[in-house]
C-alpha cells in the first residue's frame, strides 16, 4: 500500500508539475515550473498534505502550537495541517500590515511566545519564507521549525532560509528533481514510444 508521501509526490508530478519555459517569480528562466495551489487546493491533495505534513512535525518532536506562513502559497497548507492535525491551530502572515482595523501582520492565532513551524509551498529564492519568519518572531512566537512541499534547489534560496530560520531547521518535503523524475515517469508510461526526459 501506498504512503500518504508517496501519493502527494505522484499527485504533485501529475498536477503541479510542467516541463516547458517560464519565467520565474525572481525573473529567472527555468525549463519547469511547479504551481503548487492545483494540488495544496485539490480535495484529495490538501488531505494527503495535513498528513504528510503532520507527520513530519511529529517525527521532528516540534510539538508546535500553531503553523503558519505568507499569505497566499500557506494558506491551504495552513488550513489543512490545522484540520488533519486536530491540535495544531493556524495562523496567517499578511505581506504588509493591513492599514485598517487592527492594523494586524499576523491572522489567526495570536500567542506570544508559543513554538510555531513556518511554512511555505515552494522554495525558490526563499524570500517569502524569510519575510514569514522574520514576521513571526517580531510578533513574539518561538519558531522551532521551517518546512516548505518542493525546494527548487537553488543554493542560495536554501542558504536564505537556513540563516534566517536559525537554529531552528529548515526542511523540504520534497526536491524539485525527486518531482520532476516522477513527472517524466508518470509521462512515459503514459506515451509509450515517445522518449523520456531525463535530469
Amino acid at each position: 500500500m501506498a504512503s500518504a508521501r508517496q501519493d502527494l509526490l505522484r499527485l504533485l508530478a501529475s498536477r503541479s508539475f510542467k516541463l516547458g519555459e517560464f519565467k520565474l517569480s525572481s525573473g529567472a528562466m527555468s525549463d519547469y515550473y511547479i504551481d503548487c495551489r492545483t494540488t495544496t487546493l485539490d480535495a484529495r491533495g490538501s488531505r494527503l498534505i495535513g498528513q504528510v505534513f503532520v507527520e513530519e512535525i511529529r517525527a521532528k518532536g516540534w510539538r508546535p502550537r500553531a503553523i503558519g506562513g505568507l499569505t497566499m502559497g500557506a494558506d491551504p497548507i495552513v488550513t489543512a495541517v490545522a484540520v488533519v492535525s486536530g491540535d495544531i491551530d493556524g495562523f496567517l502572515v499578511r505581506k504588509a500590515e493591513k492599514q485598517h482595523g487592527t492594523g494586524q501582520r499576523i491572522e489567526g492565532f495570536r500567542e506570544k511566545g508559543a513554538r510555531v513551524v513556518i511554512v511555505d509551498d515552494v522554495c525558490t529564492t526563499g524570500a517569502s519564507t524569510v519575510q514569514a519568519i522574520e514576521a513571526a518572531r517580531e510578533f513574539g512566537f518561538n519558531v522551532v521549525g521551517v518546512m516548505c512541499l518542493v525546494e527548487r534547489e537553488e543554493a542560495r534560496g536554501r542558504a536564505d532560509v537556513e540563516k534566517a530560520a536559525a537554529p531552528a531547521p529548515f526542511v523540504a518535503l520534497f526536491k524539485a528533481a525527486e518531482v520532476r523524475r516522477e513527472h517524466v515517469a508518470q509521462n512515459a508510461d503514459t506515451s509509450p514510444g515517445m522518449p523520456a526526459i531525463t535530469g
